[in-house]
């Protein structure tokens, strides 16, 4: 006798149409956004008690910086470590208010996509107003609010997946060859369980794959070896809080492995828990096994749903505790099982999965992984044009690719599009086609300088720079962004020179005479392939050149440091030193303050581990470093390699001018 609980996942490039459509359908009257109140953490109170006690920015950035974590405390060595003077009144008091304002009201925005629909007119129940965002209303209610009395939302929400696979089944059925036969590939007609793309997976394979390319995931899969779909929605599940928290991952490994028993802790139980092997995974096993094991009655079982999902913001899960954890021990179940499934529980209000969403989520893992096994041109481009989503940055998808043997091709005016693009044919008898960047991906090129090189490109090809710079009128900054991109390159100007001329284009851009001449114009040293990888990662957060590393592997080389590749062919135990650059860093709130590092190369990835006390002992270096060495011993199990880290370094190597930022702590 309550609401459903709906949520809509839409390709995250459409969402708006969706949501305008709601109004549309239902009025202003009816439908309004729900509010979500954002709470000051401990990097946002910094910065604002900052400003209020006048410290620097620079200093408030220090300390922000190596705030990187929710758990992280804001302390004398933080402070010390940041360049903060100890002594300082200012100091002390950043400290002390920061503290008290942590998860007090910051201010009300819009929830992602929260929408109350009632069939009276909403503002006879909660005051709504305008959204900053034009064609938008809002209550002043969060969805907590919502829940407690029972009206109805509905969540709209974007998800980057859709749109990627939306872009790759057009760009399929764009380019593939007239004379190849067979049906137009939709998400429905995907070549079901393919051999191929379940093998790349339990590789761990899986750069870019939706909900399946994270680092526990990818060290996951080699263990559990997914073969058919139902294997994908269990590790789609698995690796979640409330399962890892309820020590359910490890027997469920030795029982799939044959190395355990299959055993139910109640005859009772085995039909709630024979496709998962005896071990509770989803969310409804959870609810059926309170009704078989300590006699909740359906309505009880909904309630624990409810409370799962609120017991960090009220502690309400704490009385199922004391009820079901005695009735499952009078039915005969162990006490360990008992305690094990409770922690579970808890587990799942941190992010639990429900079987039916696990399935969701399996169709588009399986869906990306396929195209990524049989297509990874189009996989790529597609990746890139969905962008800002998933894990990963652009410059490592593309370095991946590149690796996979797909040709990346670089940014050009001649030959490029606002998006990413395939030069080619896909069909059996053509290969990869190559990929093409998008001129999206020149930093600080947007919506008005698009419309104005689409509109100028329409008319004719570019001749040559200085008739791309009078039709499209660019300003001279964006003119420079494009010279520094390589952007102009097919003009047959090197960067530098093509930089003198965008520059000279500002004096002369609306005369009549050309630039200069060829026999006239000043000629510039020509980048050597080390400055070419740094010019585009500063002009484009890329290259399709090679890899920051690769410029310093001679160097890495005379220091004994191996690569990806080679560290990933040595024994286990064996000690060795690395050197790579972070793209990122995590701390799940299941691991006990354990950190784990992705490094990447010119070769390839190694997942590194950093335990508590040594993060603590090398914190800074450990949350700011990009450009990171480590020490410790290699951990070889079941194919999968992690490097347990004994101690931090910074190399010494020369520096780097541009490098690809982390994402941490996400």
């Amino acid at each position: 006798a309550e609401p459903p609980d709906i949520d809509l996942d839409i390709e995250h490039e459409r969402r708006e149409e969706v949501i305008q459509h709601v109004y549309e359908k239902y009025g202003r009257q009816h439908a309004a956004m729900v509010a979500n109140v954002v709470r000051y953490r401990t990097r946002s109170a910094v910065r604002e008690v900052g400003k209020v006690l006048g410290i620097p920015a620079t200093d408030l950035d220090a300390v922000a910086k190596l705030v990187r974590h929710h758990d992280d405390l804001l302390d004398d060595q933080l402070l010390k470590d940041a360049g903060l003077p100890m002594d300082a009144a200012s100091t002390q008091q950043l400290c002390g208010l920061a503290l008290m304002l942590q998860d007090t009201p910051r201010h009300l925005s819009v929830h992602p996509g929260g929408f109350l629909l009632g069939d009276q007119p909403v503002n006879t129940l909660v005051p709504v107003e305008p959204a900053t965002m034009p064609g938008r209303t809002v209550i002043q209610w969060d969805k907590y609010d919502v829940e407690a009395l029972g009206l109805f939302k509905v969540d709209l929400l974007g998800l980057g997946a859709l749109t990627c696979l939306r872009i790759a089944l057009d760009l399929l059925r764009e380019h593939r060859d007239p004379a190849q036969q067979g049906p137009h590939f939709e998400l429905r007609t995907l070549p079901a369980e393919d051999p191929a793309t379940y093998s790349m997976i339990s590789r761990g394979d899986t750069i870019g794959v939706f909900q399946i390319e994270s680092r526990a995931q990818m060290a996951m899969l080699p263990r559990l070896q997914p073969r058919c779909f139902y294997d994908l929605v269990i590790e789609v599940a698995i690796v979640r809080p409330g399962p890892i928290q309820g020590d359910m991952v490890h027997p469920y490994l030795r029982r799939r492995s044959g190395n355990e028993q299959v055993a139910y802790p109640h005859p009772t139980l085995e039909r709630v828990l024979a496709k998962t092997l005896g071990v509770p995974i989803f969310q409804e096993q959870v609810m059926k096994l309170a009704v078989l094991a300590a006699d909740y009655t359906p309505g009880e079982a909904d309630q624990l749903r409810r409370d799962m999902a609120a017991w960090r913001k009220e502690g309400r899960i704490e009385k199922h505790h004391e009820r079901m954890v005695p009735r499952m021990i009078e039915k005969g179940i162990a006490e360990e099982f008992a305690e094990r499934v409770f922690a579970q529980i808890r587990g799942f209000g941190e992010y639990g999965f429900p079987e039916s969403h696990a399935a969701s989520f399996a169709l588009l893992s399986y869906a990306t992984a396929w195209l990524r096994c049989h297509h990874p041109a189009v996989f790529l481009c597609a990746l890139l044009n969905a962008q800002p989503m998933g894990f990963y940055q652009p410059a490592t998808l593309v370095d991946d690719a590149r690796r996979r043997g797909v040709d990346v091709r670089p940014i050009s005016v001649l030959a490029s599009a606002w998006d990413c693009t395939l030069e080619g044919v896909i069909g059996p008898d053509h290969g990869a086609p190559p990929v093409r960047m998008g001129l999206r991906y020149v930093t600080g090129l947007g919506v008005l300088e698009r419309a104005s090189i689409e509109a100028a490109r329409r008319e004719r090809p570019f001749a040559d720079l200085d008739d791309f710079a009078r039709r499209t009128a660019l300003p001279t900054r964006q003119l420079v962004r494009l010279a520094q991109a390589g952007a102009f390159d097919d003009f047959g100007l090197e960067r530098r020179d093509a930089i003198w001329a965008a520059r000279a284009l500002a004096r002369f851009r609306h005369d009549t005479l050309p630039l200069a001449t060829a026999a006239t114009q000043l000629h510039f040293a020509s980048l050597d392939p080390a400055e070419r990888i740094s010019w585009d990662y500063r002009a484009s957060r890329h290259s399709t050149a090679g890899h920051p590393i690769l410029r310093l592997r001679p160097h890495l080389q005379q220091q004994g440091l191996p690569s990806a590749q080679q560290l990933s062919a040595l024994p286990h135990g064996k000690r060795v030193d690395y050197v790579g650059l972070v793209i990122c860093r995590q701390r799940p709130g299941t691991a006990s303050g354990v950190t784990f590092f992705t490094l990447e190369d010119e070769t390839g990835f190694v997942n590194a581990v950093l335990y508590r006390d040594a993060f603590e002992r090398q914190r800074t270096l450990a949350k700011t470093s990009v450009l990171l060495g480590m020490s410790g011993m290699l951990q070889v199990v079941d194919g999968v390699t992690h490097l347990l880290v004994q101690k931090l370094f910074a190399p010494r190597l020369p520096v780097l001018d541009e490098l690809p930022r982390s994402r941490d702590f996400h």
